[in-house]
């Protein structure tokens, strides 16, 4: 009996364990959500079709081979070879196998493989991009929550402290110390609280279901994150200095693939120019084959099927010459296009230089002011504090009305609200500064 008893708990402790939600890292829901979001995999299909554009180039050089064959009637009255008329019935039958290979291009094809290749690199880049693009909402949604969530305990904790003055309140009036008018302030100024807590409460569940949603998760139900421990939030705040806005920029621009897919496009218009250049250069290829034929007439005795192909079986080789003298300006124009595409993508790479400099001096802007607010809400939460146990005291003892009291709760749990705000965006913000440095969007 005893160890039936021992089986059952050991039964309904792991039920338990298994009915607990998962909680997810962060590092975890930006795995998933790279693995799992549609942009990234359009984006993976774009790399694909640029792989297949590579290997068509790089298979240019190769010969081709075609053959054919052909069946011909002929009816009706013609020209014999005695120079008279007659009606004639004649058939032929003709197979033909040949190649051909480019031997000069005017140097098209070795550009149009490395304008490929630097292409694949590009939009290689562009993925890697869309990663990170996903992994930044990602860290923006997972931080909203944990905000939410401390807004949450702070609404809860207002509720403690409403429903110990109800219940303190009450006794009161029990005992003839307080009135019933006193009584009901105070719950109507916890009913308040729990509306607050219910607000709190759906606000932490819409940052989940968001979350959720940029994981393409079915649902958000069981969804839970992992919140940091008091010991990563204390590392984060003592932390020195930030590094300057230009040391971020400097390094940003070797490894952030933004610029990075727009240097590899600003390197292929050079090839594209060569291609166009091309068409003023002279091409010679070399070209093959073989074919035999097969002929009948009527009225007219002809060799069988298999001696006249042997018979007729014929080979040749040749090379041929283009040589390219005017072509209505197209190549002119061609090449001129080509350049305007060239300071067009100098334009681009410019401007998104431009813009990642000013995401960067944004964030570190947003990075310092969190830490100032962090500071400056962790004095106004300490003073608060302390004005709030003053009041709490007075009201106590019957020296401070009830307006008082809330004033001083108030102005406590808004100081304790904004000290959360303020490390959650100092969390956030200095982890992506690293993040434009190069290091993984973690913590």
């Amino acid at each position: 009996m005893k160890k039936f008893i021992i089986c059952a708990l050991c039964i309904v402790h792991f039920a338990l364990a298994d009915a607990q939600p998962k909680q997810w890292s962060l590092r975890e829901c930006e795995d998933y959500a790279v693995a799992h979001n549609i942009t990234i995999k359009q984006q993976e299909n774009q790399c694909r079709q640029q792989e297949l554009q590579l290997s068509t180039a790089r298979n240019s050089r190769l010969p081709d081979l075609s053959a054919s064959m052909g069946q011909n009637f002929s009816f009706g009255r013609g020209l014999t070879a005695e120079n008279t008329y007659s009606n004639t019935n004649t058939s032929s039958t003709s197979f033909s196998l040949g190649t051909s290979v480019p031997l000069f291009t005017g140097f098209q094809i070795p550009n149009q493989i490395k304008l490929s290749q630097l292409n694949l690199e590009a939009v290689t880049a562009d993925l890697e991009k869309a990663k990170n693009d996903i992994r930044m909402q990602v860290a923006q949604a997972y931080v909203q929550i944990l905000y939410d969530m401390e807004m949450a305990d702070v609404a809860h904790r207002q509720i403690e402290i409403d429903s110990m003055q109800v219940a303190r309140l009450d006794a009161f009036v029990k005992n003839g110390k307080a009135s019933e008018a006193e009584l009901s302030q105070q719950k109507a100024t916890l009913a308040n609280s729990h509306l607050t807590a219910t607000q709190a409460d759906n606000n932490y569940r819409l940052s989940l279901l968001t979350l959720s949603q940029l994981l393409e998760l079915p649902t958000a139900d069981g969804f839970a994150i992992v919140r940091p421990d008091q010991e990563t939030l204390d590392h984060l705040e003592s932390l020195g200095s930030l590094v300057s806005p230009d040391l971020i920029y400097a390094e940003a621009l070797g490894v952030k693939p933004e610029i990075l897919s727009q240097e590899l496009r600003l390197k292929g218009t050079e090839h594209s120019i060569k291609i166009a250049q091309a068409a003023n250069y002279p091409t010679l290829s070399l070209s093959g084959g073989l074919g035999s034929n097969y002929y009948t007439t009527s009225g007219f005795d002809s060799d069988a099927f298999g001696k006249q192909l042997k018979n007729n079986f014929s080979q040749y080789i040749g090379l041929n010459l283009n040589i390219p003298i005017f072509n209505r300006f197209q190549t002119r124009n061609n090449i001129r296009s080509a350049r305007i595409d060239q300071e067009t993508q100098q334009l681009q790479l410019d401007n998104a230089k431009k813009t990642l400099y000013k995401e960067i001096q944004q964030v570190y802007l947003n990075a310092q002011n969190a830490q100032s607010k962090m500071s400056a809400s962790e004095e106004a939460v300490q003073s608060s504090k302390d004005a709030f146990t003053l009041m709490q005291a007075k009201y106590e003892n019957g020296k401070a009305n009830i307006t008082e009291f809330n004033e001083a709760k108030n102005n406590y749990l808004k100081s304790e609200s904004d000290l959360v705000q303020a490390r959650y965006e100092h969390l956030y913000q200095r982890a992506l500064l690293e993040f434009y440095r190069g290091r993984e969007l973690d913590f």
